[in-house]
């Protein structure tokens, strides 16, 4: 079936003038570039979520009063000490916090990375479908402007 709606598409194509396909390419290229930003900064916040999940997993074998540095950004670190190994406050996106047992603060972040991995996968998939129209658009752009040029 995926076969005959590759088909379809093909014929649909074929039929176009240039100035559309290259209007159906450059529409296709614009939207691949989009998702793989997308794919990009799914990719970034995967990853900050991991590094997160192996904090808090470090942070558990933490007792009472241990000596830890605190990052307030990317490069500076503040030392503290910890005042409750039990209880974590979670970003929960546009600076909102939510305090959570650690148990709950580890969840919540599994439960993210799950999430994104899902969307990551789904949009990768639509990816590669933009990708093979914006291709297949310009063979037939390509193989129409050949035949333009050995007909005049």
């Amino acid at each position: 079936m995926a076969s005959s709606k590759s088909g379809g598409a093909a014929m649909t194509l074929e039929r176009m003038s240039v100035e559309q396909l290259k209007a159906v390419k450059e529409q296709a290229d614009m939207e691949v570039n989009l998702l793989q930003d997308s794919l990009t900064n799914i990719g970034t916040a995967t990853t900050r979520l991991e590094i997160a999940t192996t904090a808090l997993n470090d942070l558990s074998l933490r007792s009472l009063g241990s000596k830890i540095l605190v990052p307030l950004t990317a490069s500076l670190y503040v030392p503290a000490t910890l005042q409750d190994p039990h209880h974590v406050l979670v970003d929960i996106g546009t600076g909102y916090f939510v305090e959570k047992t650690m148990p709950e603060g580890k969840d919540y972040c599994e439960r993210k990375i799950s999430l994104l991995k899902s969307n990551f996968d789904q949009l990768v998939e639509v990816a590669s479908k933009k990708k093979n129209v914006a291709d297949e658009a310009g063979v037939i752009l390509q193989a129409k402007l050949k035949q333009l040029a050995s007909s005049s």
